[in-house]
């Protein structure tokens, strides 16, 4: 992987070449599992182009093609099944920048993609919790990450894609080029004539975010089409995102927490605050990109591996709900000596500027819980990535458990998980639904998250075999609950092989919905060979 940084555009193809296809069966092991651990991998060969053309050439000469990135996939939908993989690892150059815009091949990992933007000052916004995920990857799930509150998702920073399409020709798409007739259909030309493509009639829940299949709305662009369509339409070659200059400056907040309640409200003042702040644009208010939860059961298997003294997190025994929170402040509020905002004397004093932090403070304050408040400045770069990476040991935490008991229990024990988010003012009816659901089945579990935005994780935890079935139930439940509710069963990390997401899918769209993504899909890829069996089966 090439990450020194530089600007390096695809060279011009002078002759057209046939990529080498790697047939080793232990080079071909490397690629076999994505981060799902999803069963049966396998794979007819392996191929890692350089270029678009490359990638041309191979979708022209294999009869089944799944393209794969880093395999951070939680889905499955990066676990080849016979399948010629094409690994995007190659495809690796920052093609251009032009200080609103940047231009990636799709193996650019999106935390390359930051550093690149950081030495020009520049920073782009809906990044996925894990940097390592290639560009392609997050376009083609329209990942989310805890940010969307602020931000949005992937869909809402891509201004351009470059797709190879199953016949192998290539597609340059522009946002705002190719828009859908009113009727319902794009209708595009090729060598072979003039086709039309069908967009599906369901609608979107109204939530903001939903990685669910093919998106579709009125008079729809085409490239929206492609993003969220997990490599079964096309093979995301490169892509152009929208960022923003300068970078924002942030202050990391952690919150320990003795009461849900206090927590709820805590989180109802910080989102109209910000959003207020977004409309008056006062300089002074506050301006919260994410906030993130971790409950109470998530907390006690932090504490039993000892995560809290690796990291020196403080997690007071009475604490129901931990909150990190994203705070985005103007540099020059930064200018008070940084141990200011740890004594409450000298964040509430009245001579104390009119700050975002001394805001905080005192919100903090009036509820009771600054003493149990550990705030992180910009510059402090080594306690922001503890608490970060104190987050992400809680996942790391239930995997590392899963596999102990498929080694000691029973094999077949795999990881239950599920991705939901509903409409802000049903979060709490959406945990108590979480809870409740695991909990008659007697299941152990943890629920953490992007609550900022309604989106949660909740996870269960199984001993054996049986709590394996009960928690697909489960998750099953729920999500019929969450789509009554207006909410979306899978809101950023796609759909892929995995069963239990594919049956979510048809409880969102229903039967109808699935078959209009297969027309969708007939019309683009008619000989089924892109990414097969994800999304939906191939019957």
């Amino acid at each position: 992987m090439r990450l020194d940084h530089q600007i390096r555009p695809e060279p011009a193809t002078q002759f057209k070449r046939t990529p080498q296809v790697e047939r080793d069966r232990d080079l071909i092991a490397e690629y076999l599992e994505d981060s799902s651990h999803f069963p049966g991998g396998h794979a007819a060969g392996i191929a890692r182009p350089t270029s678009t053309a490359d990638v041309s050439t191979l979708i022209q000469n294999a009869k089944r093609i799944l393209p794969i990135g880093a395999q951070s996939s939680l889905t499955g939908g990066a676990t080849p099944l016979g399948e010629l993989v094409i690994v995007t690892d190659r495809l690796d150059r920052i093609t251009s920048y032009n200080g609103t815009e940047i231009s990636a091949q799709a193996g650019i990992p999106i935390e390359a993609l930051q550093e690149t933007l950081a030495n020009r000052n520049a920073y782009y916004p809906p990044v996925p919790t894990f940097g390592g995920a290639f560009a392609g990857g997050v376009v083609s799930t329209n990942a989310a990450g805890a940010a969307t509150f602020k931000y949005g998702t992937t869909r809402d920073w891509v201004n351009g894609l470059t797709v190879v399409l199953a016949d192998g020709s290539i597609l340059n798409l522009s946002r705002g080029e190719i828009i859908s007739h009113p009727d319902g259909f794009f209708e595009l030309v090729n060598q072979n004539g003039t086709f039309r493509i069908p967009v599906p009639s369901y609608k979107l829940p109204n939530v903001p975010k939903c990685s669910a299949g093919y998106f579709a709305d009125k008079e729809m662009d085409l490239i929206d089409l492609f993003i969220g369509s997990e490599g079964t339409l096309g093979i995301i070659t490169e892509i152009r995102f929208k960022v923003i200059t300068p970078c924002p400056t942030t202050v990391l907040v952690w919150l320990t927490l003795p009461k849900t309640t206090t927590a709820f409200s805590i989180l109802q003042q910080l989102r109209e605050e910000s959003q207020f702040t977004w409309k008056s644009h006062d300089s002074r208010g506050l301006d919260v990109a994410a906030i993130e939860h971790i409950d109470r059961h998530s907390l006690d298997l932090l504490r039993a591996e000892k995560m809290d003294q690796k990291f020196s997190i403080s997690i007071p025994e009475d604490t129901e709900v931990s909150l990190l929170v994203q705070l985005e402040v103007p540099p020059d509020s930064l200018k008070i000596p940084s141990d200011a905002y740890n004594q409450v004397g000298e964040a509430l004093s009245a001579t104390a500027p009119d700050t975002p932090l001394v805001r905080l403070c005192r919100l903090l304050s009036a509820a009771g819980v600054l003493e149990r408040t550990e705030i992180v400045l910009p510059q402090d770069h080594r306690r922001k990535n503890e608490l970060f990476r104190f987050r992400e040991a809680v996942p790391e935490i239930i995997n590392r458990r899963i596999k102990i008991a498929q080694q000691k229990v029973d094999s077949r024990i795999k990881k239950i998980a599920a991705d939901m988010i509903v409409p802000f003012s049903l979060l709490r009816e959406s945990i108590e639904l979480f809870e409740h659901e695991f909990r008659k089945r007697n299941l152990e579990f943890a629920i953490w998250g992007h609550i900022s935005d309604a989106n949660l994780h909740p996870n269960v935890i199984p001993r054996n075999l049986d709590d394996v079935h009960q928690g697909e139930d489960a998750v099953l439940e729920c999500g019929k609950k969450i789509v009554a509710l207006g909410g979306c069963p899978l809101a950023e990390h796609g759909v892929g092989r995995n069963t239990v997401k594919q049956t979510l899918l048809k409880i969102l769209y229903g039967h109808a919905g699935i078959q209009q993504m297969r027309n969708v899909k007939k019309v683009l890829d008619p000989l089924g060979k892109l990414s097969p069996g994800v999304l939906f089966s191939e019957k």
